[in-house]
């Protein structure tokens, strides 16, 4: 079994890996052609400006699938605000059939860390240091 890959920043090293979802208001089924591929654009830009890796990104109709590795002082909540906001104001602004949404994104959003040991393995490990 190989050892998962880490990363450095300044003060940590870390390997923190998360699957977000979100989606348009209403579920709107508006990501699509050139919107997806804008939306596409602004995302992978926002992620290099702050250092994230894009591990798999997959652009729906109606919600977007974005598996990328962030620095944890970052903080995912902080880079998903900061794509969010930049591709709603710039698609808003490149395609006028979007402002007939309130707001182009819902508040909500889902996250989930992926990779590394399971659960049972790194508590087996912790409990495991005090022994050794």
């Amino acid at each position: 079994m190989s050892k998962p890959a880490y990363r450095t920043s300044r003060n940590v090293a870390y390997s923190a890996k998360y699957h977000l979802v979100w989606c348009p208001k209403y579920r709107r089924r508006v990501l699509v052609g050139a919107v997806e591929t804008r939306l596409c654009e602004i995302i992978r830009q926002v992620c290099a400006e702050h250092d994230a890796e894009i591990i798999g990104l997959e652009i729906m109709p109606d919600h977007v699938h974005l598996l990328v590795e962030v620095d944890p002082s970052f903080g995912i909540a902080r880079l998903l605000r900061l794509m969010k906001g930049r591709s709603s104001r710039i698609l808003r602004t490149e395609f006028p059939h979007l402002r007939r949404l309130p707001t182009l994104w819902t508040n909500s959003w889902f996250c989930s860390t992926v990779g590394g040991a399971p659960l049972e393995v790194v508590k087996r490990y912790v409990e495991s240091q005090k022994v050794a």
